[in-house]
């Protein structure tokens, strides 16, 4: 074992025994506000960026905005070690924590930069950022978009980015199961061959998607149709 390992190693070791579960090393990017450092999920604190799936509107165009705050994100650590202090725990048993890379607070970061929003729900850590990023119409500012805590309750941009997706992103290679969102927002998948397969159509505005398999489906949500 290297000795940086080794270190890492003794210091998550130690600090696993302490009262707060701080946490130090590389940093592997899974969304906008999530990272993994040293095996442990971390949801950064105070902030809520898109969800990977979201869309945003920007001039009329859809604009796949969570992977937009992933790839800020991931951009910004780069490959510095992330530092995060404890300041919570989510109701999934991840830790809520303030990480830093180079002294750099990542949240604040993502938020002025308009990739995230100050998750006032439960912190007013980062409202002046988000007051800045808005005034300059940084990041998701810069087109219409469903603020994510709404986006995860089902409120989807309405008519303003009525734009078809291209042909492949229509039709994803062989994931034929379309993942249709009813208007009293159930979220329901269709299989080929079912009654109402051929008329349903894939909006990826509206936060409708295709899947591969039926377990892919059930584990994002959706149920399958009756018919």
């Amino acid at each position: 074992m290297g000795l940086v390992a080794a270190c890492l190693l003794f210091l998550t070791t130690v600090l696993s025994g302490s009262a707060h579960a701080d946490v130090s090393g590389l940093a592997r990017v899974i969304d906008g506000d999530t990272i993994e450092v040293s095996g442990s999920r971390i949801r950064l604190h105070g902030i809520d960026a898109p969800e990977s799936e979201q869309l945003c509107c920007v001039g009329g165009t859809a604009r796949k905005c969570g992977r937009q705050a992933t790839r800020a994100l991931r951009d910004r650590i780069g490959g510095g070690l992330v530092d995060c202090e404890e300041r919570d725990r989510d109701r999934y048993g991840r830790l809520v924590a303030l990480c830093r890379v180079g002294g750099s607070d990542l949240g604040a970061w993502l938020v002025i930069q308009g990739w995230a929003l100050a998750y006032r729900q439960y912190s007013d850590a980062y409202v002046s950022e988000e007051a800045s990023a808005r005034e300059s119409r940084r990041g998701l500012w810069h087109g219409e978009f469903v603020a994510p805590w709404d986006w995860r309750a089902g409120e989807r941009l309405l008519s303003t980015c009525q734009v078809r997706p291209r042909k492949e992103d229509r039709t994803p290679g062989n994931c034929l199961i379309k993942g249709n969102i009813a208007r009293d927002g159930e979220r329901i998948y269709h299989l080929p061959g079912g009654q109402y397969y051929e008329r349903t159509r894939i909006n990826r505005v509206k936060g409708e998607r295709w899947f591969c398999t039926e377990a892919e489906a059930r584990e994002a949500g959706w149920r399958r149709s009756h018919r």
